[in-house]
Parts: structure tokens; C-alpha cells; sequence
């Protein structure tokens, strides 16, 4: 991406455009395409993803499509949390089928961080796993 290029919303946000910007990252996560959605994030974006570390959009794609190679059926549901100036904390919560058919619905909060052109350079994920049976699914 070039570095003049824009991922709108831009920071600083404001109630509407933090919505719309969590919209969009739940959309591209859903979609499960992993450079897709590395796209959002700069080159050297920063992750903290459970006990991971994943630094720029090559990881990002390595980690996304070995992540959806294990998680069948992922369906992601993101909630904004809060908000200031380039920063956001979401609340999230997914559910998919691991190789061994067991459901699960993981549960956690993001802590975001954006440049002045909208692409994400920092994401700390904290996450917990239930496993949970197929009737139980809330996210079809």
C-alpha cells in the first residue's frame, strides 16, 4: 500500500466513524481472507495476539491463514468499547468448529492504535476459549 493512501475512517474519530471503522474490521475478519484484511494494518503493524507476537502484513497473512485453516465456520461479532483520539478498545466475541468438530466460542477485547492515514499499527488481543456444543451457537 502506498503510504499515501487513506483507510477511512480517519482519526481522530468520533462516535460514528469509531462504529464504522469496528463495522469494518468485523466485516474483513468475517470475509476470512487474510490479505484482505492485513490491508488494514500498516507494513510494521504490531500484534499481541494471546501469547503471540506478529510484527507487519506478512506475518498477519501467515498467522489469518493458518488461524482459518483450524477454525471452520469462524463468525466474528465486534463491539466498540470506547474511544479517543486514534485509539479504540473492542469487545469481541467468535465461534467456530475445531479439526476434531468441537465448537467454541472465544471471547476477548482488542486494544487498537491507528496512524494518521486510518491503517492500524497496533493491536493487543487478550482472548479466552469455551467450548460450547452445536446447539449452543449464537453467531450463525
Amino acid at each position: 500500500m502506498n503510504q499515501e493512501e487513506k483507510r477511512h475512517p480517519l482519526p481522530p474519530f468520533t462516535m460514528d466513524t469509531a462504529l464504522e471503522k469496528v463495522q469494518k474490521a468485523e466485516d474483513a475478519w468475517n470475509s476470512k481472507d487474510p490479505v484482505n484484511v492485513s490491508k488494514a494494518y500498516t507494513i510494521n503493524s504490531e500484534w499481541r495476539n494471546r501469547t503471540q507476537f506478529i510484527n507487519g502484513r506478512e506475518e498477519i497473512v501467515q498467522f489469518l491463514t493458518e488461524k482459518w485453516k483450524k477454525e471452520k465456520h469462524y463468525k466474528l461479532k465486534k463491539e466498540l468499547w470506547g474511544f479517543r483520539e486514534n485509539r479504540m478498545a473492542v469487545r469481541f466475541e467468535y465461534e467456530y468448529q475445531d479439526e476434531n468438530d468441537q465448537w467454541y466460542r472465544a471471547y476477548g477485547n482488542e486494544l487498537w492504535e491507528f496512524d494518521k492515514n486510518g491503517l492500524m499499527q497496533k493491536r493487543f488481543a487478550s482472548i479466552n476459549d469455551l467450548k460450547i456444543d452445536y446447539n449452543d451457537r449464537k453467531l450463525t
